[in-house]
């Protein structure tokens, strides 16, 4: 190997260390099984692929990495949201994940992970909704109707900052899965719902021109695991989270799920 050759592989050695040193410090788990909750309802987040009925999605890649690279088994199931943080604090289920906003009041039942998305709450509305423009303008269309499940961002969002305060206002129609409110949406029996932005554009994407989003952001949110109170898995997930972030796997994902999965739909 002459000067060069050496002075190459040094510069190499120099560039992975950090990452492999990295790797090296993540905390094995030594094969245990891990039950991850979802509702896959979220694309592309986590959802069910229409043509293969697989569960896929940006969250379903990065846990499954985690899962290789702290060395734990994963074992998926399904709930509906209103179960979901109740039955993780209660230990029946591990991990939760399903694009869950980072919030204090949750924290009182569940403990959060690290955030691994930042996102923006968005208006989506039927293509052809010429009605309103914005928050504003769908407050003053007294017969606009909201669709959202309750207890979520996009219920608190609905009521505080696009209406009245009231949340008995009978203007937001209650649904149990964010799928139903986006068919009922599609169908035409409520104007608007809103979601963070990740979602919202899953949706535009794979409505075949049926959808839209429309306005700018109404809020800022973070995305976080849920684990039960006391969990010793936060400390490891927490470190593979910024393991994947500090590679570049996380931006990877992002363009997978956010720019080349939608392109070849």
């Amino acid at each position: 190997m002459n000067r060069f050759q050496l002075s190459l592989a040094g510069l190499l050695a120099a560039l992975f260390l950090p990452l492999a040193a990295q790797a090296q410090s993540l905390p094995d788990l030594g094969g245990k099984t891990v039950t991850v909750v979802t509702e896959n309802a979220y694309p592309p987040l986590q959802f069910v692929d229409p043509k293969t009925g697989q569960q896929i999605g940006w969250e379903y890649d990065a846990m499954n990495e985690m899962a290789k690279r702290l060395n734990f088994k994963v074992e998926y199931q399904n709930t509906s949201w209103d179960a979901m943080i109740q039955a993780v604090s209660d230990g029946q289920y591990n991990i939760g994940m399903t694009g869950i906003t980072i919030k204090e009041d949750r924290k009182e039942k569940v403990d959060f992970s690290a955030p691994y998305m930042h996102s923006e709450m968005r208006m989506l509305v039927r293509s052809d909704e010429s009605r309103f423009t914005d928050a504003k303008s769908f407050a003053a269309l007294k017969d606009g109707l909201i669709a959202a499940q309750p207890g979520t961002t996009p219920f608190f969002v609905s009521v505080y900052d696009v209406l009245d305060g009231n949340e008995q206002n009978p203007r937001i129609k209650l649904f149990e899965t964010f799928g139903a409110t986006v068919q009922a949406l599609k169908t035409g029996d409520v104007d608007l719902v809103l979601t963070d932005g990740v979602a919202a554009q899953g949706y535009v994407d794979a409505s075949d021109g049926k959808l839209k989003v429309i306005g700018g952001p109404l809020g800022s949110e973070d995305f976080g695991f849920i684990f039960k109170k006391g969990s010793d898995l936060v400390v490891p997930i927490n470190a593979a989270i910024a393991a994947l972030k500090a590679d570049g796997t996380l931006d990877a994902l992002n363009k997978k799920w956010f720019l080349d999965y939608k392109m070849g739909q």
